[in-house]
């Protein structure tokens, strides 16, 4: 009955290969990757939150920001795995016209965590998240068509 199926479907006759069998295991209904989103979302948005919020403790709060607020980015990030898929998702990150800002974006993701737990360096873990913000709404308005360009005349008609 499978066999025939997929011969009706469209795909070939042949038995379908391990992949292909996990593949089809492992995709999830469009129900499903919304609420995915909607969890992953929410979980980097409390966390994001909690860093605000710890930030404000004597001595280990800058860093407990900087830690909470990248994990906040990276659930955000993730989150939109769940919509488009894990690999359409890192195939659009590494675009051409966003290379350069997933790849700033990831790098003040990393050196956020580096100057938190190696470096222990509060005002440069600060530094980082600020860049972190800056990175993260670039690469975000990359999605939107044409937003890129608007910012930039924004931006130089605020400046001239």
């Amino acid at each position: 009955m499978d066999k025939l199926k997929r011969v009706l479907s469209g795909r070939d006759a042949e038995e379908p290969s391990g992949l292909a069998e996990v593949i089809d295991a492992t995709s999830l209904g469009w129900g499903t990757r919304v609420k995915g989103f909607i969890a992953c979302f929410a979980m980097g948005c409390l966390c994001s939150i909690l860093g605000s919020c710890l930030l404000w403790i004597p001595k280990k709060g800058l860093v407990l920001f900087a830690v909470f607020y990248t994990l906040g980015n990276i659930a955000s990030i993730g989150s939109t795995m769940f919509l488009m898929g894990p690999m359409k998702q890192l195939k659009r990150m590494f675009e051409p016209t966003r290379l350069i800002a997933t790849i700033v974006m990831l790098l003040c993701l990393i050196l956020t965590l580096c100057s938190a737990f190696w470096w222990r360096k509060a005002g440069l873990a600060l530094l980082f998240c600020i860049l972190q913000f800056f990175a993260m709404a670039w690469y975000s308005i990359s999605f939107i068509p044409y937003a890129r360009d608007a910012v930039k005349k924004c931006v130089s008609v605020c400046l001239s």
